[in-house]
């Protein structure tokens, strides 16, 4: 399913950055097939809709950013997502992640600090019918009702904030970017048994900070 104004030329040109991803394994068929039906266009200004399907983090203002597509893959094949989950998403930012997880997922919660952005998001997913996402104006996950299987985090934390493992199910995941050498890992994390496990990285990137209060 395409939105309106997703020119052929913008279909072909997402069709293309997907195969690339797909060469470079970064996610599986069914991730990498729902982003090839999210416009990432539409969700950046008119004047960079010419590199929405580079490889690349753009601004979206407010001293914010669009993640790589290439990092989305990586971040939300790391949830392990097979259709039954609610996910609680931490920085809505354009909503473009939001609305591949509204499509991987049961349901998503998703919280934005900055209301201009959130409110950007909200039309963007209201236009795309993608009616399963709850928005929050919020930089604290504990206003956040309820539990989740998943959390994703698109935001760079400088300490894993332990206290957000109080909001994940038992065997659920949180992926989030930590502050590292250089850069921040992508931290994958399980919940057993009221513990948390590390367990994986899944690479360097550079995120927007993870502020609260």
């Amino acid at each position: 399913m395409y939105l309106s104004g997703d020119s052929s030329g913008m279909k072909h040109a997402r069709e293309e950055l997907i195969t690339s991803l797909r060469s470079g394994r970064m996610a599986s068929d069914r991730i990498l097939s729902i982003m090839n039906t999210v416009p990432r266009h539409l969700f950046v200004s008119e004047a960079l809709r010419y590199r929405a399907y580079t490889d690349i983090s753009l601004p979206i203002g407010f001293g914010q950013t669009i993640s790589k597509p290439s990092i989305i893959a990586r971040m939300v094949q790391a949830l392990e997502l097979k259709g039954s989950e609610r996910v609680l998403e931490i920085g809505t930012g354009s909503g473009y992640q939001t609305a591949v997880l509204a499509r991987a997922a049961s349901s998503v919660v998703s919280m934005e600090r900055i209301e201009e952005l959130c409110k950007r998001a909200k039309a963007r997913l209201f236009n795309m019918k993608l009616m399963n996402v709850k928005f929050y104006h919020t930089d604290n996950f504990n206003d956040v009702d309820g539990m989740f299987d998943s959390i994703i985090v698109a935001a760079g934390a400088d300490v894993l904030p332990r206290d957000i493992f109080d909001k994940l199910n038992d065997g659920g995941i949180l992926v989030i970017p930590v502050t590292g050498r250089s850069g921040h890992d992508i931290k994958k994390f399980y919940k057993v048994n009221d513990t948390c496990i590390d367990s994986d990285c899944l690479g360097e990137a550079t995120f927007v900070p993870y502020i609260t209060g």
